[in-house]
């Protein structure tokens, strides 16, 4: 049996008032003292395996509740919103606010909703409500699960041991599943016949329709997410259904990003790919070959290894465009300061990325707040290209917490918690650092010093610096 722990009182105790139970009937029916119950609910006990089997066999209580219904998304997702400068002065520290989540667990998942509302909210807009932003609703529900949904992973792996032992290609195995199981034939098309379109799934051909601007990894990708459409419905709609968004929109997004999640799993299974990256030290060199995959599906995978019993190190992911713009951020199981950071810090090396080729940019960076963080960034091109001949191309950056990244091969050598680090921040309207040669913005929230007869580094001083 797992001697897996997790910390999740909010949820016991909402077990037990659902079924109107006293603290003292809910240890009886458990076989535990109150004390000991009560501790557990203000999260200072965590709820061990042989807890966890006596809840199920007394509740018919679903065990994925303990890490998927944190209040707010979760301490990661709270810290995140209160990073905003509005609560700069309060100091709201890690301990406090897991007393939050402890002993009012309703209240945070209100203000959770309230400041998502309106956060996307302009300048002079306050009193108007924000348009719903559907791809901030998927985002949310992604780290409730916190970017990691055993049931897929499940089915994946085991749908992937049946495709090894068909063939030892991949990308053969998946085109074969195709034909025999869903009547698919794949067709390779040149860019004039699919100028527009990367992946088309014809129906009334009964093809899978792939552009030539497809590299092999992508390919491969495009025939497991169609895989998964098909051999995976019932799981993606179930927690679909279970998001309950109330908008169509983002429902679908939320489909297609799980369709992609799955896919993931068949190209790395779980085990195995976290084996190898135990093995290697997370050498992403080595981890893409082995797999055959691109550097943003490897990035994108390493945010999902939170499997109860068998976690793998908590990466977030960043891509950032050349104007420093964020189009896709995952947390993951991760601390999430540098991921809601309003825009990449100029100070950062991410940018120097996008003119170098080959082996990732390493770089150790440090927060304002003394956080320190391991980054490792590449730059991508996105595949194909407009009628006008663009392609998109970003940079792509793996970060970990500094104290966590002591077994990474790319920092071998070096101490991640006192070693040199570059000094960078959230944003420079949410960044409080003084004296930055880059600033172009004061902080929001901080009253600015204007000396008529001194003239500093930065053209903004302000309050507290």
């Amino acid at each position: 049996m797992s001697t897996a722990k997790v910390i999740a009182g909010h949820v016991v105790r909402r077990l037990r008032r659902q079924n109107g139970l006293s603290q003292a009937a809910m240890a009886e029916m458990l076989d535990i003292s109150p004390s000991y119950l009560n501790l557990i609910e203000r999260n200072q006990r965590p709820v061990s395996a042989a807890l966890l089997v006596r809840l199920v066999e007394t509740f018919d209580f679903d065990p994925r509740a303990l890490t998927s219904d944190a209040p707010g998304g979760g301490a990661a997702a709270m810290r995140r919103r209160l990073a905003d400068p509005l609560f700069a002065d309060l100091e709201i520290d890690r301990a406090e606010l897991e007393e939050w989540l402890a002993a009012a667990p309703g209240g945070a998942e209100a203000f959770a909703r309230a400041f998502d509302r309106l956060a996307g909210a302009g300048s002079g807009m306050a009193d108007v409500p924000a348009a719903p932003d559907p791809t901030m609703a998927v985002r949310r529900e992604i780290e409730r699960w916190r970017n990691h949904f055993p049931d897929l992973d499940a089915a994946a792996e085991a749908l992937a041991d049946e495709l090894r032992l068909a063939a030892g290609d991949l990308y053969g195995a998946l085109a074969e599943r195709l034909r025999v199981r869903h009547a698919l034939s794949i067709r390779v098309l040149p860019i004039d016949i699919l100028p527009d379109r990367l992946v088309r799934l014809d129906l009334h051909a009964r093809q899978l329709q792939l552009s030539e601007m497809l590299e092999a990894p992508a390919r491969v990708f495009a025939l497991a997410v169609q895989l998964a459409q098909s051999e995976a419905r019932g799981e993606i709609e179930a927690l679909a259904r279970g998001a309950a968004f109330g908008d169509r929109i983002a429902e679908r997004l939320f489909r297609r990003y799980l369709a992609q999640y799955f896919a993931a799993a068949i190209v790395m299974p779980y085990a195995r790919f976290l084996r190898a990256c135990e093995a290697t030290g997370y050498d992403l060199a080595i981890l893409q070959r082995r797999f055959g995959v691109s550097f943003e599906q490897l990035a994108h995978r390493l945010t999902t290894l939170n499997r109860v019993g068998a976690r793998g190190l908590p990466f977030f992911l960043l891509r950032v465009d050349r104007a420093g713009q964020v189009s896709k951020r995952l947390a993951g199981a991760a601390d999430p300061g540098l991921v809601e950071a309003e825009g990449m810090c100029p100070l950062s090396s991410v940018f120097l990325a996008f003119d170098r080729s080959g082996e990732p940019l390493v770089e150790i960076v440090v927060m304002p707040d003394g956080a320190r963080f391991v980054t490792l960034t590449h730059a991508t091109s996105r595949a194909g290209r407009t009628l006008s001949g663009d392609s998109g191309r970003f940079a792509i950056m793996l970060g970990l917490t500094a104290e966590m990244a002591g077994q990474l091969a790319a920092i071998r050598g070096q101490d991640p918690m006192s070693g040199p680090a570059t000094s960078i921040g959230p944003g420079c309207r949410r960044c409080l650092r003084s004296e930055c040669p880059q600033r172009s913005h004061p902080p929001v929230g901080r009253a600015l010093l204007v000396h008529e007869r001194e003239r500093g580094v930065t053209p903004f001083n302000f309050v507290g610096d």
